[in-house]
C-alpha cells in the first residue's frame, strides 16, 4: 500500500475554529529552559504588553528560581486581572529545593497584585511535599478565595503532602469567610496519581465535607483502600452538585463500594462515575448496580467505568438492569472483568432489550470459559468474605484477625503490582539500552531527564540518515521509540504501566509539536501509520514490528484525548482502523481488532463532541 497523503484528506475536512474571548499570554509547550532573569525577558516582556492578562500558561517549559523571580515581578505589575494560572509541568528537571522557592516567588506576586484566581494548574510537577510548602501560604491567601479549580495531578504529594493539602485549604475555607466575604466555593478538584494512600484521602475528605460546592473530584491511583475511600464518600456526601467522581485504580473494594452506594443518592446530577480498575469482584459491582439502579436515578448519567474489577456472572445481570433506565449513558465500560461466555450474552442481550448497547465499549473479559467464571464467581464472594471484614460477628477478636488478613491481602496485592521494584538492582539504564532490549525492568531504570534523552537519541540517529532528510528520520525514529514505550502501557505491573503511560503522553506531545513547527505533519502521519501496522512501508529496510501493537493502541485511547493532538491525525487514524486487514485479496482475522476498534471508539466519540 502506498502512504497516505494527511492534505488529500485535510481538504475534505471541515475547518471548525474555537472561539476564546478571555485573553493573557501562553508559552505552552515551547520546552523553554529559564534558569536566568534574561531567560525569561521574552516571557516578561509578553506580560508587561498584555493589557488584559487574565490567564498565563507556561505548561512544558522549565523554571528555576530566579527566571521565576523576574515572571513574578512582572506579575505584581500586571497581574490583577489574571484568572487563570496554567502552570502544567513547569519545573522538569529543577531539583526539589528550587521548586519551593519558584513558587513562592509567583504566589506572593499574584497577592500583592491582588489577583483572584479562578483556576489554578500545577499538575505533572513532581514537587512532592515540599512543594506543598512553598504554595501554602499562596493557596490561604486572598487570592485563592474565588478559586473554583484546583489541578494538582501528579505531583508525588504522598500522605504528608495531602495532609499539609488538606490544612491549606480548610485554612483558605476559614480565611475566606472572615470579614464577609463569600466562602471558598471550588468546584473542581483533580489530584491523580499522587500516593496519597488513606491518611491523605481522610484529610482531604474532611475539605469536600466543609467545602459542600464540589461539581468535579479526580482522585485516581493513589493507593486508597476502602477506609479512605469511606472517608470521601462521606465528605463528598455534602456536596449535592457533584457531576464526575473518578476514583480509578484505588482499592475500593466490598466496603468502599458500600459507601460510594450510600452516598450516591446525595448526587443527583451525577454525569460520570469511574470505578474502574478498584477490585469491586461480584458483591461490589452488584452492590453498586442497585445504587444506581434505582428507578428514574441518575438520569444525567452518561459514562460508567467498572472494567476491570473481577465481577463475575453474577453481576452481568444487576449492571445491565441498572443503566437500562439512563438514557442519556454514552459509554458504558466493563470489560476485564470474569463474566464468561454466560454473563456477556446476559449483557448483550439485556442492554439490547433496553436499548443501551449502543454505550457498550469493547467487552472483553479475563476468564478463560464460562466454568472457570463460575468458580471465580464463588471465590469471589469468599474471599471478599475474608478480604472485606464481610463478618456480622461482633466479635472484636474476629474483627482483628479480618483487618490483619485484609492487610496481608493488601501487601501481596501491591507486592506484585510493584514486583519490577523489588525484584531489580537499582542501576541505571541508557536510552540506548532500553531500546534495544525495551522491557518493563529496563523501563523502570531510566533515570534522569529521559524525555531529552530519547530526543537526543533521535536526533543522532537522524544525523547518521544518507538517504532521507534529517527531519523525516527524526520523526521516524522517534514515533519508533514511542511505540516501544506505549507498547508497555498495558502491563500488568503498576510501577510499568504509569511510567509507560507518563513517557507516552510527553513524548506524543513533543512529536505534534515538532511536526507542527516543522511543517511535517502528513510525515508523522504517514510514521504513525506504519509503526501501527495499518499500511505497508514504502521502505522494505524500516524493519519489522516487534513491539505489543495492543499496548500502543491502548496508550493512544489516551494520548488522543489530550488537547495537543491533532485533529487531522484522529480522523486519519479513524479512516485505517475501519478497513479490514487483507492478504492476497482474502481477507483475515485480526489478532488486534478489539484494540483497534476501543480507539476508533474513543476516536469517533471525540469527534462528535
Amino acid at each position: 500500500m502506498s502512504s497516505f497523503d494527511l492534505n488529500d484528506l485535510g481538504a475534505q475536512l471541515e475547518d471548525v475554529a474555537e472561539s476564546n474571548a478571555s485573553s493573557g499570554v501562553s508559552f505552552a509547550k515551547q520546552s523553554l529552559k529559564l534558569d536566568t532573569e534574561e531567560d525569561a525577558l521574552e516571557i516578561v516582556k509578553a506580560i508587561r504588553a498584555c493589557t488584559n492578562l487574565e490567564y498565563l500558561d507556561l505548561e512544558g517549559n522549565t523554571l528555576g528560581p530566579l527566571a521565576a523571580k523576574a515572571v513574578a515581578q512582572a506579575l505584581q505589575e500586571n497581574g490583577s486581572l489574571m484568572k487563570r494560572a496554567l502552570w502544567k509541568d513547569m519545573f522538569t528537571g529543577r531539583v526539589k529545593t528550587e521548586i519551593p522557592k519558584a513558587l513562592e516567588y509567583l504566589g506572593s506576586a499574584l497577592c500583592i497584585a491582588g489577583t483572584r484566581l479562578f483556576e489554578l494548574d500545577l499538575s505533572d510537577n513532581a514537587f512532592g511535599p515540599i512543594g506543598i510548602k512553598g504554595l501554602a501560604n499562596f493557596l490561604t491567601s486572598s487570592s485563592c478565595y474565588t478559586l473554583r479549580v484546583l489541578r494538582l495531578n501528579n505531583n508525588g504529594l504522598g500522605i504528608s503532602g495531602g495532609k499539609m493539602l488538606a490544612k491549606a485549604l480548610l485554612d483558605c475555607y476559614d480565611n475566606s469567610t472572615q470579614g464577609g466575604s463569600p466562602p471558598l466555593a471550588l468546584q473542581v478538584f483533580v489530584a491523580g496519581r499522587n500516593r496519597l494512600e488513606n491518611e491523605g484521602a481522610k484529610a482531604l475528605a474532611s475539605v469536600f465535607q466543609k467545602l459542600t460546592s464540589l461539581e468535579e473530584v479526580v482522585m485516581p491511583q493513589n493507593g486508597i483502600y476502602h477506609e479512605g475511600i469511606t472517608a470521601i464518600a462521606n465528605g463528598l456526601s455534602s456536596n449535592p452538585r457533584l457531576r464526575v467522581l473518578n476514583l480509578n485504580d484505588n482499592t475500593v473494594g466490598l466496603k468502599g463500594a458500600q459507601a460510594i452506594a450510600k452516598a450516591l443518592p446525595n448526587f443527583k446530577n451525577l454525569e460520570q462515575l469511574n470505578l474502574g480498575d478498584c477490585l469491586l469482584k461480584t458483591q461490589g459491582g452488584i452492590v453498586l448496580a442497585e445504587a444506581l439502579g434505582v428507578q428514574g436515578g441518575y438520569p444525567l448519567l452518561t459514562e460508567l467505568n467498572l472494567s476491570y474489577n473481577e465481577i463475575g456472572t453474577k453481576g452481568a445481570n444487576p449492571l445491565a438492569l441498572a443503566v437500562a433506565d439512563k438514557e442519556h449513558l454514552i459509554t458504558l465500560q466493563l470489560d476485564g472483568n470474569l463474566f464468561g461466555q454466560t454473563g456477556r450474552t446476559i449483557l448483550r442481550d439485556s442492554l439490547t432489550v433496553s436499548e443501551r448497547i449502543g454505550s457498550l465499549s469493547i467487552l472483553s473479559d479475563n476468564s478463560d470459559d464460562e466454568d472457570d467464571d463460575d468458580e471465580d464467581s464463588n471465590d469471589d464472594e469468599e474471599n471478599i468474605k475474608e478480604n472485606e471484614e464481610e463478618n456480622e460477628e461482633e466479635n472484636e477478636e474476629s474483627d482483628e484477625k479480618d483487618d490483619e488478613s485484609e492487610d496481608e491481602n493488601k501487601k501481596n496485592r501491591d507486592n506484585n503490582k510493584h514486583a519490577f521494584i523489588n525484584d531489580t538492582a537499582l542501576s541505571k539504564v541508557t536510552v540506548a539500552e532500553f531500546l534495544k532490549s525495551p522491557i518493563g525492568e529496563k523501563l523502570l531504570l531510566l533515570q534522569g531527564d529521559v524525555i531529552q534523552d530519547f530526543v537526543n537519541y533521535a536526533k543522532e540517529v537522524s544525523k547518521h540518515s544518507k538517504n532521507t532528510s534529517s527531519k523525516l528520520k527524526f520523526i521516524e525514529e522517534f514515533t519508533r521509540i514511542i511505540m516501544k514505550v506505549s507498547a508497555l502501557s498495558t502491563s500488568g505491573y503498576i510501577d510499568v504501566r504509569l511510567k509507560s503511560q507518563n513517557l507516552t503522553d510527553a513524548l506524543y506531545s513533543k512529536l505534534c509539536f515538532f511536526a507542527m513547527q516543522s511543517n511535517q505533519v502528513p510525515t508523522w502521519n504517514n510514521a504513525l501509520l506504519v509503526n501501527l501496522g495499518l499500511i505497508k512501508a514504502e521502505d522494505k529496510n524500516s524493519g519489522k514490528i516487534d513491539w505489543n501493537l495492543e499496548g500502543c493502541f491502548k496508550a493512544l485511547e489516551i494520548v488522543s484525548q489530550k488537547d495537543y493532538f491533532l485533529q487531522e491525525i484522529r480522523t486519519t487514524l479513524i479512516f485505517f482502523l475501519q478497513k479490514p486487514i487483507r492478504m492476497n485479496k482474502m481477507k483475515v482475522v485480526d489478532s488486534f481488532q478489539h484494540s483497534k476498534d476501543s480507539l476508533k471508539t474513543v476516536l469517533c466519540r471525540i469527534q462528535n463532541t
